[in-house]
């Protein structure tokens, strides 16, 4: 299951990377260019540690405002053992990054080419985002969703996807290892 998640995420990335070679535009320059100093890796690395405990808050805070679930859990996918814990942080980290190249790279920018609204933008990839999570259940979509508005902003004030990769990759590694 961990291989087939990991395959998926990389597609994804690969079909927007294809997408993006045909306009001209190259996939580092939608994620933000390259660092250029020590010092810009560890602002991206402050921000996304503060932004993954606004993710943590704003997640807890919108499953207080629903109630309690009642649908099916992803607990038998978390990890037992050793093994499935690399393959967990592997599958965290794909998804970290291709989540964010999806959603908040790629999706956020098309959808703000085709409406001309920031607002348009950030809530179209979000509903994108938490429908893509419908396997977990009608709140969890909702709250997926809230997140994902949550992680829209942060690249529109950034101009870069490192630090919600960063914060997206490290709240489902901790998720799953603390979930156990």
């Amino acid at each position: 299951m961990y291989f087939s998640v990991i395959i998926l995420e990389w597609a994804l990335v690969c079909f927007v990377w294809f997408g993006l070679r045909r306009s001209g535009m190259r996939l580092r320059e939608l994620i933000g260019g390259r660092w250029n100093s020590g010092k810009a890796v560890l602002l991206d690395v402050a921000i996304a540690f503060a932004f993954w405990i606004v993710w943590e808050g704003a997640g807890k805070l919108v499953h207080l405002l629903l109630g309690p679930s009642h649908a099916k859990t992803i607990d038998a996918l978390l990890p037992q053992g050793a093994l499935e814990v690399g393959l967990w942080i592997a599958v965290s980290m794909s998804a970290g990054f291709g989540e964010e190249v999806v959603y908040r790279g790629y999706l956020q920018k098309q959808i703000l080419a085709l409406s001309t609204s920031v607002t348009a933008a950030v809530l179209g990839q979000a509903i994108l985002f938490g429908l893509s999570h419908a396997y977990q259940g009608a709140k969890q979509v909702i709250v997926i969703t809230a997140l994902g508005v949550v992680y829209g902003v942060l690249p529109l004030w950034r101009k870069s996807l490192r630090p919600n990769i960063m914060a997206h990759a490290w709240s489902d590694v901790f998720s799953g290892l603390l979930s156990r």
